[in-house]
């Protein structure tokens, strides 16, 4: 059974950088062919994908975001991370970690984390 844990601050200043982090359990982020993505939802609203990194270390960003999104990972933890740069109140919404494979719908989510960007 794949577990994903997502982690981070709930509460983020504007101008900054947003940082999530994934944790895996129970399979390996190197896997082939699985895609570890970042979604989120802000409130009243619908699921964004925001972007992925493949089992081979391949990035892939949603276009609109793309110029504040970075996604990394450690291997050695089993554990992919989320950075977002400079955070809006806009970009408040509920954060998930998912796996995800070709063109297959998401099979594994993680709960969500609720982020805040205010001061």
């Amino acid at each position: 059974q794949v577990q994903l844990q997502e982690s981070g601050p709930g509460l983020v200043k504007p101008s900054q950088t947003l940082s999530l982090t994934c944790t895996v359990s129970g399979g390996s982020i190197t896997t082939n062919y699985y895609y570890w993505s970042w979604i989120r939802q802000p409130p009243g609203k619908g699921l964004e994908w925001m972007g992925a990194i493949a089992y081979s270390g391949s990035t892939y960003y949603s276009p609109s975001l793309k110029s504040r999104t970075s996604i990394s990972r450690d291997t050695s933890k089993n554990q992919f991370t989320l950075q977002l740069s400079s955070v809006t109140p806009e970009d408040t919404a509920v954060y998930y970690c998912a796996r995800g494979r070709g063109l297959d719908p998401f099979d594994y989510w993680g709960q969500g984390t609720q982020v805040t960007v205010s001061s």
